[in-house]
């Protein structure tokens, strides 16, 4: 249940930032282009009153990204999205989709790309070259540029950037859905694709600022040309997938693992019978809560500072209009998680109103805040020396929880808090998992940028995941950005898993701290090492830039009493 992030897969890239005056220039071009090429075209519906406002609204409505990525020259692709969109206002519709052949061009870095041999001659290649429009959106140059980057970096699984072009030559689907926005969508209709075999080339999402969506996927692995048969699957896929989305992302319901762990202590007879008042130690007497100021808001809750029994706490309060069943099975996992853990580096939980609709977890109040908003939104940076104390910390209380079973799957510098002391502390268990005893878990969660590629694509995963997320945590505190901030989440995410794309390590990066970030972030999770490991790697580099840090001074210090001089021992 992150709560301040719009880049989690619960939710698109909204424009939050002020359109440009050339961005607006452009948006406008594009509607006048879109317009005048409908008007040429004698299109029924361009010819209709009111449709120059009925088309600017649509313009509209969607983030001005839109209007800068849809091929212009494709302006029935735009009155498709207005279709599907205006579809989409009736819930019987929802979600709204259509499904069409398109011809992606090859991908371009300036050399021609070598077919393998007997592509050139494959009727598919030669007869069907340029039969299927392009996709609405053009390839995006990010999917491009991301295309050559791999194909730059040595890549010794073969997977070379030639065989990468065969797929860009052949014909795909396009596959665009609208609905009404609600958190996870992306994730869902990700998964859903994956279901039918599809891999996704190409996404583009948008939000519109009603509350509705609108999801381009370019998708391969689809042999049949004939769009229909993927139309009927895609239907089948959607009905069936409301219930299943949700059953398979959880473990055995929370009340029984309760009952399990109750009736379990009552039949030990060799400790010592612990009173109670019939009270839970954790239900909260909301009547001792006290609200002050709101810190964060997110589309499932707010986050308030206040007070419980005057000890200064954060009050996070589940919005009642989101509060459905699976936000309350949500809800009961965070609340069965948070009460079994107890370390310096987890945020602490002191206790959660359990009564519907006024859901809240109430945990200490961590005053400095996000270690994100601290690289972010106070522009702060961290010297190597305090980089590495936060990583220990973030090590430790990963550490501690893995040792619990627990796998965080959220891991990210906006869930790292900071109390007064500077001390670290992980926070946001909304979409931690006890690890069932199988060992493998299935169901894909937290946020793009950070998430490993198994968990990517839907592939059963561990604990390994959270050193993937942990590895872009450390590269975030090196150069206080956003990992691959100029792709969406979604292409981000394509990229890790069929490029290898990771973010670039600051040249000046500490060599041993560079190593680390990539033995965490191999795409093999049997690979990374475990957060026990990673500890004593990074208490190693600190007593290395501490002892540098010591040569140094003595340098710059002329030594005042010549006779006590030691030998000067270099490494």
């Amino acid at each position: 249940m992150a709560m301040d992030d719009n880049e989690s897969c619960n939710s698109r890239t909204v424009d939050s930032s002020p359109t440009h005056p050339r961005q607006q220039r452009q948006k406008l071009e594009v509607y006048n282009e879109v317009l005048r090429r409908l008007k040429d075209s004698n299109n029924e519906e361009a010819l209709t009153p009111g449709f120059e406002d009925e088309l600017w609204s649509h313009f509209h409505r969607l983030p001005t990204r839109y209007a800068l990525d849809v091929n212009a020259e494709r302006a029935e692709d735009v009155l498709k999205h207005k279709r599907l969109l205006q579809l989409a206002h009736d819930p019987a519709n929802r979600p709204a989709f259509d499904v069409r052949l398109v011809q992606v061009p090859a991908a371009s870095n300036g050399s021609d790309y070598t077919l393998r041999e007997g592509d050139a001659q494959s009727p598919i290649y030669s007869s069907k070259r340029r039969v299927h429009p392009p996709p609405a959106f053009g390839s995006s140059p990010n999917l491009e540029a991301l295309a050559l980057e791999a194909g730059g970096s040595d890549d010794d699984d073969g997977d070379s950037i030639e065989n990468e072009s065969v797929h860009f030559t052949r014909p795909m689907h396009e596959i665009t859905f609208s609905t009404d926005d609600k958190p996870k969508l992306l994730s869902q209709l990700t998964s859903l694709l994956a279901e039918i075999g599809l891999n996704i080339q190409e996404a583009h999402a948008f939000s519109t600022n009603d509350g509705y969506s609108l999801d381009v996927f370019v998708v391969e692995g689809w042999e049949d040309e004939e769009t229909e048969h993927l139309r009927q699957a895609v239907k089948k896929e959607v009905s069936k997938f409301e219930k299943k989305f949700w059953s398979k992302s959880q473990v055995h319901p929370v009340s029984s693992i309760d009952n399990h762990e109750q009736s379990g202590s009552e039949q030990t007879s060799d400790h010592v019978k612990i009173p109670t008042d019939g009270t839970d130690v954790w239900e909260i007497d909301a009547a001792q809560l006290k609200f002050e100021n709101k810190v964060a808001s997110g589309s499932y809750g707010d986050l308030y500072k206040g007070t419980y029994c005057s000890q200064e706490v954060a009050i996070k309060v589940l919005k009642p209009e989101r509060v459905n069943e699976d936000m309350q099975q949500e809800f009961a996992q965070e609340v069965y998680i948070m009460r079994k853990v107890r370390h310096k580096n987890v945020v602490q939980f002191i206790g959660a109103c359990t009564k519907t609709p006024s859901l809240c977890i109430v945990t200490e109040f961590m005053s400095g805040g996000s270690v994100y908003d601290f690289l972010h939104k106070h522009k702060g940076v961290f010297k190597l020396p305090s980089l590495l104390k936060v990583a220990i910390d973030v090590s430790k209380g990963m550490n501690y929880l893995h040792q619990n079973n627990i796998i965080h799957r959220d891991l990210k510098a906006a869930n790292l808090l900071m109390d007064e002391n500077e001390v670290v502390k992980v926070a946001d268990f909304g979409v931690a998992r006890v690890q069932v005893q199988s060992g493998v878990m299935t169901a894909e969660t937290g946020t793009y940028r950070w998430m490993a590629p198994e968990v990517i694509e839907h592939k059963p995963y561990d604990h390994k995941a959270d050193v993937f997320s942990f590895a872009i945590v450390l590269w975030e505190l090196l150069t206080g950005k956003l990992p691959y901030e100029y792709l969406t989440p979604l292409q981000a995410a394509v990229g890790v898993v069929q490029k290898g794309l990771r973010p670039t390590i600051p040249k000046q990066t500490h060599p041993k701290l560079a190593e680390l970030l990539e033995k965490c972030w191999q795409q093999d999770p049997s690979l990374r090492p475990d957060f026990s490991e990673i500890i004593d790697i990074l208490r190693q580099i600190t007593k290395e830039v501490v002892d540098d840090g010591e040569e140094q001074r003595k340098k710059e210090k002329p030594n005042r009493f010549p006779f006590l001089r030691r030998n000067s021992h270099h490494h």
